[in-house]
């Protein structure tokens, strides 16, 4: 009896093995995986050049006395906005005004003589004609009016001397801009001329101000070849503390040489700085655009595969079966990447979900989706060791403002 009771459970057990086995096989291929598939989103954008670079004035002074003497006063405070002509230092005037006043009494008698000589030359003119005197007598008076009349001149030109030498003890703005602290106070002896301890301040122009950059020789020729095709180079800036590209400026001097070590070229932009609040000397990242709008197709950069040296894109056909298509890849315009060639504004590409791909030819299950374009701001880091130009991408202007 027990042996029977076994036999009957083998038979149980092999039989279940046997319909488990049965059931696998019947089994068909695994379903299509599902993927979420998009066409590319079609806008214009417009390249951008990214550089670094430093705002510089436009017009930067050493303010200098030109002539010696002593501190009076001084007419401004630190930092002030000053104009071009306003008075900023008062020297004691009294030895330049006692030297002018000793140029016009040496004036005066240098006219005095001159009244003479021609009164001499007259008189003796009038006797030569009696015979009265000798002809070398009228041309030794005509020489003394003649040395009379030069001694005048070089008088007038002493009074003249003195006269700015006077004016000199006024020391004025020579441009308009912010001035710096004053390095001299009331009191202090200065010697007037052009060394670095004659300095009496410095003013620097703030509107507009410069932005200088480098760029390579390629970056040179592409914009060169913008400027005779009659298109400018609009460029827009931001400060180190800043995620947005806000400050506009022009491009208007590239440098007349090319750097034989580096292989850069200077570069400068104008910026408009109304209220000030650039200063020479800060550090920026500019923005130039690198060429004109133009229509392009954009997808997710992490929808763009690698094979081998090429970059692939998943397309879905409409009977679901994938097919890679290589593409050419522009720069990144919002997390979006754009695609200069390999698709069409009609495919649809698989934009999540790639990795369920095993091979090529394989079928998925699509779930349409979209590709939107969210505006990011510039978040980057600010570097300022790298002259050379990278590229970006942003929207066009006129759908970007």
């Amino acid at each position: 009896m027990r042996r029977l009771k076994t036999l009957v459970l083998s038979a149980v057990v092999v039989g279940g093995l046997y319909g488990c086995s049965g059931k696998g096989e019947a089994q068909g291929p695994p379903p299509a995986p599902p993927v979420t598939v998009a066409s590319p989103l079609a806008e214009r954008v417009v390249d951008w050049d990214d550089f670094t670079g430093r705002f510089e004035a436009t017009q930067s002074v050493d303010v200098r006395a030109r002539v010696g003497g002593y501190v009076q006063s001084v007419h401004f405070r630190d930092g002030d906005f000053v104009s071009r002509g306003q008075l900023l230092f008062t020297l004691d005037p009294r030895p330049a005004q006692a030297q002018l006043a000793s140029a016009r009494a040496a004036l005066a008698q240098a006219e005095a003589q001159v009244t003479l000589a021609r009164a001499n030359l007259t008189r003796s003119q009038g006797l030569l004609a009696s015979q009265a005197v000798s002809q070398a007598e009228v041309d030794a008076n005509t020489g003394a009016l003649k040395t009379a009349e030069a001694n005048v001149a070089a008088a007038q030109a002493s009074v003249r001397a003195r006269q700015l030498d006077l004016e000199f003890t006024r020391v004025t703005a020579p441009v308009s801009g912010r001035v710096s602290d004053r390095r001299v106070d009331p009191g202090n002896l200065v010697g007037g001329g052009s060394s670095a301890g004659d300095v009496l301040t410095t003013i620097v122009s703030s509107a507009p101000i410069y932005f200088v950059f480098e760029g390579s020789e390629a970056t040179l020729l592409k914009y060169q070849r913008q400027v005779r095709a009659g298109a400018a180079a609009p460029v827009r800036i931001r400060l180190q503390d800043e995620s947005d590209f806000t400050r506009t400026a022009t491009l208007d001097f590239t440098d007349n040489a090319i750097d034989s070590a580096s292989g850069t070229i200077r570069l400068r932009a104008v910026v408009p700085n109304g209220d000030g609040f650039l200063k020479p000397g800060m550090f920026g990242q500019a923005r130039v655009a690198g060429a004109g709008a133009y229509d392009a197709l954009l997808v997710p950069d992490s929808a763009i595969g690698t094979d081998g040296p090429r970059r692939t894109v998943s397309v879905v056909a409409a009977d679901g079966t994938v097919t890679p298509k290589a593409v050419e890849l522009g720069p990144l315009v919002d997390g979006l990447r754009v695609i200069r060639s390999g698709v069409t504004a009609r495919d649809r590409i698989i934009i999540n979900g790639a990795q369920r791909v095993q091979m090529p030819g394989q079928k998925v299950k699509p779930v349409n989706g979209t590709i939107t374009r969210t505006p990011q701001p510039a978040s980057a880091p600010v570097t300022y060791s790298t002259p050379a130009a990278t590229a970006t991408s942003a929207g066009a202007l006129s759908s970007g403002d």
